[in-house]
């Protein structure tokens, strides 16, 4: 899923957390967790990525 590798690299590369990520580039993060939760990934604050 195109989605999933575009969000982790940015968290990898360029965020400390999701909500961060989400404010910069005008995201609503609850939509974007809804979106890759229904392809099956969750949120892992921890490793600050989806899987």
């Amino acid at each position: 899923m195109m989605l999933l590798s575009v969000i982790n690299m940015k968290l990898r590369d360029n965020y400390s957390s999701l909500s961060q990520l989400c404010d910069d580039m005008d995201i609503e993060e609850a939509g974007l967790k809804a979106r890759l939760a229904s392809a099956g990934f969750e949120y892992s604050p921890e490793n600050n990525r989806f899987w």
